[in-house]
């Protein structure tokens, strides 16, 4: 039988017919394995496997931290844009983690999901778990919370002791960074470019906002507003001494991108070539590789604190004084 996602998204009545010919042959799936009950970090009691064996993970973050924790054979199905690391490109696709394709989840037989409270909507949540699949929704909105998400999925997913030692490993590289960066005697203006056209940045409640501010930089789009946008009149007002763009901005090339900045030689970034491409994904996704993304911007804004960076390769382009 073929079902129709749109069906199964638009029609109630089709929904709870789907749940009578589903939900046995779902919860089947979880009666035959051990199970116990947890909290997420929502507060949600659930009965989950206390081994599972087909996990679906409804976010590219959650699939990225599902192989940090080396458990990635548990995974049968992730949601587009779930690129990293490669291995995750070949994963069955569920759509995307805003647009969650029902059937294709049903389909995959999970007996397990993994889930973002931020962007993931409730109601499909609720579908799911109306068919006798657990759902463990997560809600990392910073650096912490991060570490704590890393420790809920490794007791989750039977891989507690990677999970400890990656949230160490993540703490000592931000305490360093804290300690190199209290050294400066100056927090230079930043601003860091989302997007090209609207010009785009990001302001405090976002995670590029707080790692501007651990890495000792002032943001220039501090401010209520996640993502407010800017005129060049604007950003001659700001006259940033550092410029930081993010490799997503329009899907521009790095040359181009750089290229628009050098037509104001007036801004002090442009002027003392601290005008730099960076990759999205270390500033964007909630995963420990928002730390290499800390490491990178304190890097760039006080590079003579961080004699000995290495991470080269995540800048992908730059100017020069």
């Amino acid at each position: 039988m073929t079902l129709s996602s749109q069906m199964i998204q638009r029609s109630p009545i089709f929904f709870c017919l789907l749940t009578i010919f589903w939900v046995v042959p779902c919860v089947g799936v979880t009666l035959g394995l051990q199970t116990h009950q947890v909290t997420d970090p929502l507060g949600r009691s659930l009965i989950v496997p206390v081994a599972p064996v087909r996990v679906v993970s409804l976010a590219p973050s959650l699939t990225e931290l599902v192989y940090s924790l080396g458990r990635e054979e548990m995974l049968v199905g992730a949601t587009l844009y779930s690129t990293y690391p490669v291995a995750a490109r070949d994963l069955p696709r569920v759509g995307s983690y805003v647009r969650l394709d029902l059937e294709r989840i049903i389909a995959l037989r999970p007996d397990l999901c993994l889930a973002v409270k931020d962007g993931n909507p409730h109601h499909v949540i609720e579908r799911i778990e109306a068919l006798g699949i657990p759902v463990f929704v997560v809600d990392p909105i910073s650096i912490d919370e991060i570490m704590t998400t890393v420790v809920a999925l490794g007791k989750l997913l039977g891989a507690l002791p990677e999970a400890k030692a990656l949230a160490a490993d993540m703490t000592a590289r931000i305490d360093r960074v804290w300690t190199l960066v209290a050294r400066a005697d100056h927090r230079p203006t930043l601003f860091f470019q989302v997007d090209a056209a609207p010009m785009i940045s990001a302001g405090d409640n976002t995670f590029t906002g707080r790692l501007i501010r651990m890495a000792g930089g002032e943001n220039l789009a501090a401010g209520p507003t996640q993502y407010p946008r800017y005129t060049w009149e604007d950003i001659l007002r700001l006259a940033p001494e550092v410029v930081v763009i993010t490799s997503m901005a329009g899907g521009h090339q790095p040359e181009d991108l750089i290229g628009e900045w050098q037509k104001w030689p007036q801004i002090p970034a442009v002027r003392s070539g601290r005008i730099h491409v960076v990759k999205a994904d270390f500033f964007n996704r909630p995963t420990e590789r928002l730390v290499q993304g800390l490491e990178v911007l304190a890097a760039l804004i006080h590079p003579e604190l961080f004699p000995d960076f290495s991470d080269h390769h995540l800048i992908l382009g730059a100017t020069r004084p």
